[in-house]
């Protein structure tokens, strides 16, 4: 569940939230109301630092694991400061919509930035522990026999994230969470894609095994400093189920109007824009991920939002 993103800093709460300029879609952008941008600020820096956690990407010094209770000793291990920091989003739903948990306060910025999101949005605690969930499974599946199995992945660790969007907009149907869910999916591939090396460098594979055994590809081709044919040819299969599932989410987004309309085309449009880029590249992830330039993201967002694809 990597991203190409910038050093974390000393400071817990702002070293996370500038991660959003590096995503590959527009995480709160300026043309979008003050307390939507709060709100969904508030919603990534949880996710940004569960996925930070699950990584092994937190700031050096252990400031993160003491907000949370965990002492320096403990701090390497992964799946207690997930339980830590689950322990901390029960706090922030104290009061609110199915809450749990203890009278404290959240200990950790970052969910006490969360907790009025929750409240002012009515939000749930399940789409935040599908993604604890997720970081969860990270420590302990690293490979993943079937399409199906990723799939099932996906559904903890990127769909709960386009439901978030529709909750904190106010706009979320059983359509348009069917519809979010292809998108966030799409998106959690091309990300895969893009970082097969890095990924592979934590141990962990999201290539469908049996989607290797079909191209003749071996763990130790993705090892490579560049990809040769059979992995070029795998990379361009998985991205072709990227942009069909895309090309499924899309609709979602001309059945909402104004500035979420153009919020959720950047969503399409940086997924779409991200396997361009990889197709660019004549498929070859290896040497690092593919990137888009702005103008291509550009033209990508004017192609969704005309309803084209």
């Amino acid at each position: 569940m990597t991203a190409p993103v910038a050093p974390r800093t000393g400071d817990p709460e702002r070293g996370t939230l500038d991660k959003a300029a590096h995503e590959n879609f527009p995480v709160a952008p300026f043309f979008l109301p003050r307390d939507w941008r709060e709100d969904l600020m508030a919603v990534y820096g949880f996710a940004r630092l569960v996925d930070d956690i699950g990584d092994g990407d937190l700031a050096p010094g252990g400031g993160d694991a003491r907000l949370l209770g965990v002492s320096a000793t403990e701090a390497e291990n992964r799946l207690l400061l997930l339980d830590a920091f689950e322990a901390d989003l029960h706090r922030v739903f104290v009061g609110s919509v199915g809450s749990a948990g203890s009278d404290d306060p959240p200990r950790h910025p970052l969910l006490r930035r969360l907790q009025p999101t929750v409240r002012r949005r009515s939000l749930t605690p399940e789409p935040f522990l599908g993604l604890i969930a997720a970081n969860r499974q990270d420590q302990l599946v690293t490979r993943y026999e079937t399409y199906d199995d990723l799939l099932a992945y996906c559904e903890l660790s990127a769909n709960p994230v386009g439901r978030l969007v529709l909750a904190v907009t106010g706009t979320s149907t059983p359509e348009r969470v069917r519809r979010s869910d292809a998108i966030c999916t799409a998106l959690q591939i091309v990300e895969h894609l893009q970082d097969v090396s890095e990924d592979l460098g934590r141990d962990r594979v999201y290539l469908p095994a049996t989607d290797m055994k079909r191209f003749h590809v071996r763990e130790a081709d993705l090892a490579a400093k560049t990809a040769g044919a059979s992995v070029r040819a795998l990379v361009a299969y998985e991205a072709q189920r990227a942009r069909d599932l895309l090309n499924e989410g899309a609709p979602l987004v001309g059945s909402v109007h104004g500035r979420l309309r153009l919020l959720l085309a950047g969503f399409v449009a940086g997924g779409r824009a991200a396997i361009r880029a990889i197709a660019a590249a004549d498929y070859d992830v290896l040497p690092g991920p593919p990137k888009p330039g702005k103008l291509q993201l550009l033209r990508e967002v004017g192609v969704t939002l005309r309803g084209e694809g």
